[in-house]
């Protein structure tokens, strides 16, 4: 019996961790539940997983986190949520010698200077988003020494096959229909403008301790192939699946077993299917090249960029930017920080802020 608790639980990672959770209730025992605030939703899983310690973030803050992080109870700490309130608790798991199933970009894109080395043994940190999770299972058994590259894929987003003038015109609430994952308002929009590709990038980066060079994006329609990894002998392998987050949140959860997350997984899988790449055109989705361009600068830059994603994207959901503007704030947030390297990990939250800040003067 796996014992869990769940950060970000009722978020549309959480649900499908949870999912799989309700799938093999001899096997694993929730133990905690937090999400950031109180919800008929969370009372339902509550009730569901007889949990009996519950924490809204609005309510308990950091200590609730925290208090996750180091139950005594819990072996398993699953980081679903977003943004950087779960950072310090991520740090705290890490220590106590929690395995990890994490979810969570800005943690390592803000902090991975500081997360990455509390790492204590094989597999304690296990990528839960779906590239990376591709990443770290291609990766298995194989020595980094002999990658050449590894690449993320994306669906291309809804928008895919407009043109220049056609993205200008795209209004919020067309940003906000993805054609392949169900997410939340601000990954969707980043989805489509392909910044949130640029920031699994930076993460990928960190995550996987590898250079900046060897670190890519293809777009791959029909997100069947999450992830590839391309050796010096001139061999790929790669992890195909449904897109469907039951089956990272799987792997995760019983690595190195693999359980069924349902039924509807028996089906089958290569029923006459189409795999095709492309190239990610920067033109006209410059979030990529951005992203890349923050990769090679390191130091500050990476927290900064997530700041000013957060502010840019809010403001072209509110109606005062346009689609094709998102990227251009964020970039001159960018050219107008004169850098250097956080010294604490709470200068990194702070330059998030900074990004944040900074955004919304641009305009």
């Amino acid at each position: 019996m796996i014992n869990v608790g769940v950060i970000g639980a009722t978020g549309s990672v959480g649900s499908s961790v949870m999912a799989v959770c309700g799938s093999w209730p001899d096997k694993i025992s929730v133990k905690a539940l937090a999400a950031n605030k109180r919800s008929e939703k969370l009372t339902a899983l509550a009730e569901k997983f007889n949990v009996k310690k519950i924490y809204p973030y609005v309510e308990t803050g950091d200590e609730g986190l925290e208090a996750i992080a180091l139950d005594p109870e819990i072996e398993h700490v699953v980081f679903a949520s977003s943004g950087t309130a779960a950072i310090k608790a991520l740090c705290s798991a890490l220590k106590a010698g929690k395995t990890v199933s994490l979810a969570n970009k800005e943690s390592i894109v803000v902090a991975g200077k500081w997360v990455m080395p509390l790492v204590k043994f094989k597999d304690q940190l296990r990528p839960l988003d779906s590239e990376h999770n591709a990443i770290w299972q291609c990766l298995h058994g194989e020595d980094k020494e002999f990658v050449r590259k590894i690449y993320l894929t994306a669906s291309g987003g809804p928008f895919r096959k407009f043109s220049g003038d056609e993205l200008r015109n795209v209004t919020p609430e067309m940003a906000l229909h993805h054609p392949v994952w169900n997410m939340g308002a601000k990954i969707t929009i980043d989805s489509s403008t392909l910044m949130n590709k640029g920031i699994e990038l930076i993460e990928a980066m960190y995550l996987f301790g590898l250079n900046e060079s060897k670190v890519d994006a293809l777009i791959s329609p029909g997100s069947f192939v999450h992830g590839l990894v391309e050796f010096e002998d001139g061999s790929v392998k790669m992890l195909a699946a449904e897109p469907d987050m039951k089956l990272p949140a799987g792997s995760c959860l019983f690595w190195p077993e693999r359980f069924f997350p349902s039924n509807d997984f028996k089906r089958p899988v290569l029923n006459l299917r189409e795999i095709k790449f492309e190239e990610i055109d920067s033109d006209r989705f410059p979030a990529v090249r951005i992203a890349r361009e923050v990769m090679r600068l390191k130091g500050g830059y990476p927290a900064v960029l997530v700041g000013a994603d957060e502010t840019a994207v809010d403001l072209f959901l509110k109606g005062r930017i346009k689609f094709t503007e998102i990227t251009g704030v964020i970039e001159r947030v960018l050219e107008g920080f004169e850098g250097g390297e956080p010294e604490s990990l709470d200068d990194a939250v702070r330059l998030v802020e900074y990004g944040r800040v900074k955004a919304g003067e641009k305009i």
